[in-house]
């Protein structure tokens, strides 16, 4: 039976939705979990594989960090390849013993989704006409049809972690936000295959005259990987050989040769972009994730962000509910979108860097192999790039 009051209302029940419940839970702020899509519709998006320490940090805090404990690989460098040669960025060195990890997206929401129904808490799959109401006063509610019954949910707060395409931003007042966009010219067909990764200790990202390409994992027996390719392509124009003569011609001699390959499990393709919606709070409202900006995959800091948001939405409510104070919700939008913004800029670099761009040309293809030289032999530029791609501190930007 659903309760018709609580706390927090969550709409949303993808990992950052998952995630926010689970530290509230642990905090002992009731909240109930509202999602448009099922749960095999929602496991069945294969998306981001590498979490930063501090993503690992908040899953343990949270209760669910025995999967990546488990089963995640720990990562101590990133190769890049470029002008045929593959050059080692000692990222644990750089920044003084940190890593990543790969642990698949489709992996920890399944362990979310298997916390919260240990726990047995309120949650709502298939709800359909969902509608966020009267945020910008004091009596927020969620009205939604489960079942063909009209439902109505009276709550303090409202937590938007419904995706880029969800109602929560969709909501708002059109005069109350300012998005700001830029759509690459380019997309990802991405391969999941179960073969051995071609490097088990690193992600390799690659730099060439034909295009992008990266080689990452999902465990030591499965593998994703991605070729840059027009936006206009689709998946059924790139069979499963071509798709592996194409990532080949992409790497170095060493790893073309090693790579095994085999049929795929899974195809798709990503157009790439990136987006930040502002503020995040608005009334009693408040957006996390993807709700609110959309990196390109190339820096890996999709779902990390999506964490990093649910870190400091979690502390602005239990500030509220346990402190008495409201510091946490007043600040929530400035400090999120500090951190947001630094990724962003990250990630944007790192697709610039590596990428082809069809109106630079020859020169631009000059331009980033002399760049990338720079990098490899620059230990200045190194680090910045090691202290990025780990993850800037949570608290980086207070």
């Amino acid at each position: 039976m659903l309760p018709a009051r609580t706390q927090v209302a969550i709409v949303g029940a993808g990992p950052s939705g998952l995630l926010l419940g689970a530290l509230l839970h642990k905090a002992g702020i009731d909240h109930v979990l509202i999602e448009r899509q099922s749960p095999g519709y929602v496991l069945g998006r294969i998306r981001a594989g590498i979490l930063e320490q501090g993503t690992v940090n908040l899953l343990r805090e949270a209760g669910v960090g025995h999967g990546v404990d488990n089963a995640g690989i720990v990562h101590h460098s990133i190769e890049l390849v470029f002008k045929n040669t593959r050059h080692a960025i000692d990222v644990t060195g750089l920044t003084q013993g940190k890593v990543v990890t790969a642990y698949g997206q489709t992996e920890l929401t399944r362990d979310l989704m298997e916390h919260r129904q240990s726990l047995g808490l309120p949650t709502v799959y298939e709800a359909t006409d969902v509608q966020l109401q009267g945020f910008e006063g004091n009596s927020p509610s969620v009205t939604f049809h489960k079942d063909g019954v009209a439902h109505t949910l009276a709550c303090d707060f409202i937590a938007g972690c419904d995706g880029y395409h969800g109602v929560a931003r969709a909501s708002v007042p059109k005069n109350a936000i300012t998005e700001y966009e830029k759509v690459y010219p380019f997309a990802w067909l991405g391969v999941l295959a179960d073969v051995p990764p071609v490097s088990s200790h690193a992600i390799v990202y690659a730099n060439s005259d034909r295009g992008f390409a990266l080689c990452s994992m999902r465990s030591m027996t499965r593998s994703r990987y991605y070729v840059q390719c027009p936006s206009t392509d689709s998946v059924n124009q790139w069979s499963d050989q071509r798709f592996w003569d194409e990532i080949r011609l992409r790497l170095d001699p060493e790893l073309s040769q090693r790579m095994q390959t085999g049929p795929s499990i899974e195809k798709s393709m990503a157009p790439l972009r990136s987006f930040v919606a502002e503020p995040m709070r608005f009334g009693r409202l408040f957006l996390a994730g993807d709700a609110a900006h959309i990196v390109p995959p190339t820096g890996a800091k999709g779902l990390n962000l999506a964490a990093s948001d649910v870190k400091y939405l979690s502390s602005a409510f239990i500030e509220h509910y346990v402190d008495r104070s409201t510091a946490g919700i007043d600040h929530y939008s400035q400090r999120a979108l500090a951190r947001i913004w630094r990724a962003e800029r990250f990630s944007w670099w790192l697709t610039s860097l590596m990428h082809q761009f069809p109106e630079t040309g020859a020169f631009g293809q000059k331009m980033q192999e002399a760049e990338l030289e720079y990098l490899v032999n620059s230990p200045a530029l190194s680090t910045s790039l090691s202290e990025n791609y780990v993850g800037l501190p949570l608290d980086f930007a207070t």
